[in-house]
């Protein structure tokens, strides 16, 4: 008998398999043919046979293949399955095959939901000063004033790919003195670290840099600035465009400083910090044009930049926990259970006094340290003023909401309701014009009540009603923040990253954990931050703001989706549960699941290393174990 014609004994998971050696190497480079060469080392059972720890189901397909070239597919989940034994076994045709029936249902370019997409910013061959060199041509005298700014910004849009349409260039001058920087997405392109947008710009920070983006009139968006290189990395970021005076301000926090830029209407842009805050900002945020910096306790402080005094400004306050602000209101709670508040309209009257005005608002009954804070104010009427409403959690677990009536200014809010629904920590809570939402540490779990107004205000009859009970599982421990997120006069959304380093965000509403879609990145790279953004159209004939999810990811784009479409109860089609259902949930830890394989199953060489999660989040008692997934 010829060594191709060899009869070989299989033992896998248990299960016996018999084949030839011809059918196991007829496609070479596979885990077969190095195990059947000795280059690797192998196990044989009481019997003789190989014994391979896998499993038996799925690899009657991949022996059904080797025998015939042909595969029989049952569904969705068992081509995933396939393809990863596929791949553990190396048969490279084969995983062509089922990648190729993957790539049928994804498209490059996207869904219904898939608005558009910014490029990346090459590290590599992009020189960073180039659009650097922009601003200082925007703001020489020596140009000629004829042609119009984004006319000449419209071009370089065009040049780079980001314009829609053709057109040549009204002064050939100016462009020829516009740097040509390669903006395509490859391996190289820095990751996108925090995305912000506010009415018509948009800023990405990148780990040293950050570049603005600024919508034009015919739709698409052009480079308008990009920061000099930063000996720090980037953390936070902020944007704040200024129509009353026509400029978009720009700050970041690198370091223990704080970076602030105002980008005029002509695309010149003035550097007005750096700021000193003695460490690294936890939040990074404007209150109308001022800009605030916050950190936590136990080192925490205050800084405040003054867009009318232009002073910045910084204050200890070590208590410090959390934080919300509404209308010129700053308010903070700190881990003695107090809620102070500072109000930004009476800054120029202190500066003097180096004092920023903190004042005590609220203490809750049992001085328990408040972890999460949310406020709304309310619309002002003809019948009455704002009417300030409080939501805030407590580290036991309990949720109050407190009111402050425009009559009784002076004698402090009073306690409107409370809840103990919650046995842990309250990470989250989110008071809006519809509803009231917390969440806690005890795996994400969300509770939500629908809020009773009378002419605008909160009302006791019947009061909150208990509205649904839910959890937002992550991962993520504590390194991505699920929400809620939104405008409080809108619907509140979760957006639910189940794993690290994943490609999708399950879009839910909070109100109900309802699934309103999933987001799949359209370059298959790990999603690393989002934005939700209310878009304003420039054009004349612009209606309601279209609602836009904005996604940093690890290739250096960023990808816009179409939350409006999304929201319209006419696509509204899925009936199936809010986050990942069981399948998914399992195929979400499986593509985290990099652990090498300990057993004496050989083992093809591959990237294979061990994944540690964290999962204090899902324990009930916060306990810090690490787990394997």
């Amino acid at each position: 008998m010829s060594s191709s014609k060899e009869i070989i004994n299989l033992n896998v998971g248990g299960k016996k398999f018999s084949t030839s050696k011809q059918t196991l190497s007829w496609i070479p480079d596979t885990f077969f043919t190095a195990l059947l060469s000795g280059r690797i080392p192998s196990l044989l059972d009481e019997n003789g046979a190989y014994f391979i720890d896998r499993d038996p189901t799925v690899f009657t397909q991949i022996l059904g293949y080797l025998r015939t070239g042909n595969i029989m597919l049952s569904g969705e989940e068992n081509l995933i399955q396939l393809k990863h034994e596929a791949e553990y076994y190396g048969i490279s045709p084969l995983v062509k095959r089922l990648t190729l029936c993957e790539e049928l249902k994804h498209s490059a370019c996207g869904d219904l939901f898939f608005y558009g997409l910014l490029p990346a910013l090459r590290k590599d061959s992009c020189n960073l000063e180039g659009i650097n060199r922009i601003e200082s041509v925007a703001t020489s005298r020596n140009h000629s004033r004829n042609s119009s700014v984004d006319s000449r910004f419209l071009n370089f849009g065009q040049s780079r790919g980001l314009a829609q349409g053709a057109g040549h260039s009204r002064n050939a001058s100016w462009d020829s003195r516009i740097p040509r920087l390669d903006w395509s997405i490859n391996k190289s392109s820095e990751k996108v670290r925090v995305v912000k947008a506010h009415l018509q710009c948009i800023a990405v920070a990148y780990a040293h840099t950050t570049v603005v983006y600024r919508q034009r009139e015919t739709g698409g968006w052009l480079p308008i600035f990009t920061s000099s290189t930063l000996d720090d990395e980037i953390d936070k970021l902020a944007i704040n465009y200024r129509t009353n005076a026509l400029c978009c301000m720009i700050a970041v926090s690198s370091g223990s400083s704080i970076h602030l830029w105002q980008i005029s209407d002509d695309f010149s842009p003035s550097k007005l910090g750096p700021f000193e805050f003695q460490g690294h900002a936890d939040d990074l945020f404007f209150i109308g044009n001022h800009l605030v910096a916050l950190r936590k306790a136990p080192v925490g402080t205050i800084g405040v930049w003054h867009c009318t005094t232009k002073h910045w400004q910084t204050q200890s306050a070590v208590s410090v926990t959390c934080w919300d602000y509404a209308g010129s209101f700053l308010l903070l709670g700190s881990a003695s259970g107090t809620i102070c508040y500072i109000d930004m309209q009476k800054f120029p009257l202190r500066m003097k006094d180096n004092d920023l005005l903190v004042s005590e608002l609220y203490k809750d009954p049992e001085s328990d340290s408040i972890s999460s804070i949310s406020v709304y104010l309310t619309p002002k009427t003809n019948l009455s003023g704002n009417w300030i409403e409080i939501a805030y959690g407590t580290v036991s677990g309990v949720v109050r909401v407190i009111v402050q009536h425009p009559e009784t200014v002076g004698h402090g809010p009073s306690l409107f309701q409370t809840f103990t629904v919650h046995r842990s920590p309250i990470c989250k809570v989110r008071l809006s014009e519809k509803h009231l939402v917390s969440v806690c540490s005890d795996g994400g779990h969300v509770r939500t009540w629908s809020v009773t107004r009378f002419r605008g205000m909160v009302s006791t009859q019947p009061g909150p009603i208990p509205v649904a009970s839910f959890h937002t599982l992550t991962l993520d421990n504590g390194l991505w923040d699920n929400g809620p997120f939104g405008e409080q006069d809108d619907d509140q959304i979760f957006l639910q990253r189940v794993v690290p380093d994943s490609d999708l965000l399950y879009v839910r509403l909070a109100s109900n954990g309802k699934r309103i879609c999933v987001i799949k990145s359209v370059d298959g790279s790990s999603i690393s931050c989002s934005c939700l953004y209310e878009c304003e159209s420039v054009t004349r004939s612009s209606q309601r703001p279209r609602r836009l999810l904005l996604t940093g990811h690890e290739s250096g784009t960023v990808q816009m989706w179409d939350l409006s479409t999304a929201l319209d109860p006419k696509e509204a089609a899925y009936t199936g549960p809010g986050g990942p259902d069981s399948a998914e949930l399992l195929r979400l830890v499986e593509s985290c699941d990099l652990v090498t394989s300990g057993t004496s199953t050989p083992v093809m060489p591959g990237p294979g290393h061990a994944v540690r999660v964290r999962l204090s989040q899902l324990s009930p008692h916060n306990n810090e174990e690490n787990v394997f997934v």
